[in-house]
């Protein structure tokens, strides 16, 4: 049977709820990290169209069997269904694509593929002369039992709180362009029917860190992305008390677990993590060909 590429771009925004259904199906506790409904989530705050432009979905027989996100036209990240972590014939497939710029998938030179780490696909790209980029530390924090207080307000994100949001989002990461319009284009994806956006407020009402959540559907891991602390309210244990709060909603949307993934090199960020609960798992690289 032939394995088909396909663009829900082109083929319509019900193609991208496909995608995101798949990917929402393959989550499960004791797989590796990988892409998450909530990566698609997050980008979708360029909009519905941005979004499908940017899936790719491989498939046999009319099954989806992989998906991937252009987070941007030189970075795919992308899984496989569960099944299928070890199909040579599909890995080899995309190989083939992601390999070729004609394919529509990664464009010419220096490109990168995320994807998970007991997948095969990891093999065939070593084998192809695809080397391992810098290292990311995953991390994850079970659920099964209730999640402590923060110790901070913490306010769900609505409509009219969205500046807010996009304000603390612009605060806390260097050259953000997230805006309100943005946030409503985002709330208004399929992903985040099982997400919440959080903002918690220091002692004088400011808000000071922001995250958002996002749930796989119950008995599933939810994931965190983004999460920021305030440039200018650093060092007071705020990024510990909105991770917390972000695993504690997380709960509350059933997820058997949170997961959250971080450069290696942002110790700061990995100490914060790990500081509200979560356990650092096996690091993970992208691999690269070099141009």
């Amino acid at each position: 049977m032939v394995i088909e590429l396909g663009r829900p771009g082109v083929d319509g925004l019900e193609g991208l709820d496909e995608a995101v259904g798949a990917l929402r199906e393959w989550q499960h506790d004791g797989a590796p990290m990988q892409l998450h409904p909530g990566d698609l989530g997050w980008f979708w705050r360029y909009g519905a169209e941005a979004t499908a432009a940017a899936v790719r979905t491989w498939s046999r027989n009319g099954r989806i069997l992989a998906v991937g996100l252009l987070d941007s036209p030189d970075l795919l990240r992308m899984t496989f269904a569960p099944d299928v972590h070890q199909d040579e014939e599909l890995a080899g497939r995309v190989v083939e694509d992601v390999r070729d710029p004609e394919r529509g998938v990664l464009v010419a030179g220096e490109v990168y593929v995320e994807a998970p780490r007991t997948a095969v696909i990891q093999d065939l790209l070593a084998g192809a002369g695809w080397g391992t980029d810098d290292p990311w530390t995953p991390l994850r924090r079970d659920l099964a039992e209730p999640v402590e207080d923060p110790g901070v307000r913490v306010e769900v994100v609505g409509p009219e709180r969205a500046p807010v949001r996009a304000a603390v989002q612009r605060a806390s990461f260097s050259g953000s362009t997230f805006t309100v319009e943005r946030w409503h284009a985002m709330a208004g994806g399929t992903p985040y029917a099982d997400a919440r956006c959080l903002v918690a407020y220091d002692e004088q009402d400011q808000a000071v860190a922001a995250v958002t959540v996002w749930s796989a559907g119950a008995g599933r891991p939810g994931l965190i992305e983004p999460m920021g602390v305030h440039s200018d309210h650093r060092g007071h244990g705020y990024g510990k008390a909105i991770t917390i709060a972000a695993a504690a909603a997380l709960r509350d949307l059933g997820s058997s677990s949170a997961l959250v993934c971080t450069p290696s090199s942002n110790v700061g960020a990995v100490a914060t993590y790990e500081s509200a609960g979560f356990q650092a798992l096996p690091e993970v690289r992208d691999r690269r060909r070099d141009a």
